[in-house]
This record gives structure tokens, C-alpha cells and sequence, in this order.
């Protein structure tokens, strides 16, 4: 069973796993000097990793979510996600934001699963901030969908 923590600033982040869902290290690097990480642990072995980022006093980001490639596809993804809801909704956010790439097809259906809108999608986002092409699911991974959770209250 995964538990779920966040990582004392002390601790070195989990950089292979936030590398992962996020191939800029200078851009994981930036929004983590805001940010705090969420380990998933079992035995002490990180299994998975998020990071929320406040962007407005009533708006936060899960900037970065990643599974352990060997994990994936057994419900952790939606475990780390259930937390970051309950976390956003415990600190008082009115919106909890995520945005992911066109070609992230499985993360598409992941996050409307959890209750998840697509609001909005910001063009060529993938080719504006990033210098190597990122293909995904045969695709060209260049426009970033923007969804938001929406907290009742």
C-alpha cells in the first residue's frame, strides 16, 4: 500500500521521477522553488511523485505527476491525484489546476476520471518551452490541454 507524504525540504527530490513527466530539469527546478513535493512510498521506496504550486490565492497547480514506470496502470496515478483534490480542498483552493499534452492520451482520461474539466488549451506550448521535440503515443506532443477541478463551497 502506497502512503503518501511530502518531502521535507531537506530531502533531495525524486529528479528521475520528476524528469520523467517533465523532460526540462530547469523548468522542474523553477516551479519547485514555489512548489512542495508529494512522495507515494512503499517500504520506503518512492513509487510516485506530485508537486503543487500555488499560481492564484485561490488556484493551485499540480505542476508534475509521475508513476514508477514498473507501477504504472495499477491506480497510483489516481491515488497521488485523490490526494492532491483532498490536499487542495484541505488548504482552502477554490481550483485545482493540471495541464498535460495533447499526446497524453492515458493522462487525458486519468484526470477526467478523477473529475476533471478541460478548460481551455494553450497552442504550441510544447514547442515554445521546450528545445528537443517530445513524441508521445506516435504523436507530436506540442499544444498543452489545460484542465481544472473544481471545489463546491
Amino acid at each position: 500500500m502506497m502512503k503518501i507524504r511530502k518531502l521535507n525540504r531537506s530531502e533531495t527530490p525524486p529528479w528521475e521521477l520528476l524528469t520523467l513527466a517533465d523532460p526540462s530539469r530547469i523548468i522542474v527546478e523553477e516551479y519547485l522553488k514555489s512548489g512542495s513535493i508529494y512522495v507515494g512510498e512503499d517500504s520506503g521506496k518512492i513509487l510516485g511523485v506530485y508537486v503543487l504550486k500555488e499560481t492564484h490565492k485561490v488556484v493551485v497547480e499540480i505542476m508534475n505527476i509521475a508513476i514508477q514506470e514498473p507501477y504504472q496502470n495499477k491506480g497510483l496515478g489516481k491515488q497521488l491525484i485523490s490526494h492532491a483534490i483532498q490536499e487542495a480542498s484541505n488548504q482552502g483552493y477554490a481550483r485545482l489546476e493540471i495541464g498535460t499534452g495533447n499526446s497524453s492520451i492515458h493522462q487525458l482520461k486519468l484526470y477526467q476520471q478523477c473529475g476533471f474539466r478541460i478548460e481551455g488549451v494553450d497552442f504550441d506550448y510544447f514547442l515554445r518551452n521546450y528545445d528537443e521535440p517530445i513524441y508521445e503515443n506516435g504523436l507530436l506532443c506540442r499544444d498543452m490541454i489545460r484542465l481544472c477541478y473544481t471545489f463546491e463551497g
